[in-house]
């Protein structure tokens, strides 16, 4: 689901965004209650076959590499038109971007918007934390870590393996 990062309040900034309003989210979250976004990032499966450990002592299992970031904070609802019309103007121009012929919402009849705002409501995330969470194989040996990442580089997942290899070496 595409959000907006507002930077305001500092240090970590409000995400905004909307949701159906039949979402069962929406109407099952208590106002200005905590809640959680997750952000996931590349990720990959591992076999064990690329671990040089395999040959030598069997023990060893699949698992999933993986980076996350975790945003947590106050979350407030809002249903008001304007403010509506104004945060789908603002994330359909973010997607239309760079866009040879870019769609705007005023492309749209008004009275059309009108009715489609009414089935979505809006909500913002004051973050009060950002957690990052990954798995990069750090916890193997580096002749493990570097079969990982020649596997993942073999099966096309680059980004996975360098960064693999880049957790590595820290």
């Amino acid at each position: 689901m595409p959000m907006i990062l507002d930077p305001e309040p500092t240090p970590f900034g409000t995400l905004r965004g909307h949701l159906a309003r039949a979402n069962p989210q929406g109407r099952a979250t208590v106002p200005n209650s905590t809640a959680l976004a997750v952000f996931l990032g590349p990720e990959a499966y591992v076999t064990p076959a690329w671990y040089p450990t395999k040959a030598q002592t069997h023990k060893v299992v699949p698992t999933w590499n993986y980076v996350a970031v975790h945003a947590a904070g106050t979350l407030r609802w809002f249903d008001d038109p304007d403010r509506l019309l104004a945060l789908v103007t603002e994330l359909t121009e973010s997607q239309e971007e760079g866009r040879s012929a870019p769609w705007a919402v005023s492309d749209a009849p008004a009275d059309y918007i009108k009715s489609t705002l009414r089935g979505i409501i809006g909500f913002e995330l004051a973050i009060t934390r950002l957690d990052g969470k990954w798995k990069l194989s750090q916890n193997r040996a580096a002749p493990d870590r570097a079969g990982v990442a020649a596997g993942l580089a073999d099966e096309g997942e680059i980004e996975v393996a360098d960064l693999v290899a880049a957790a590595g070496t820290k």
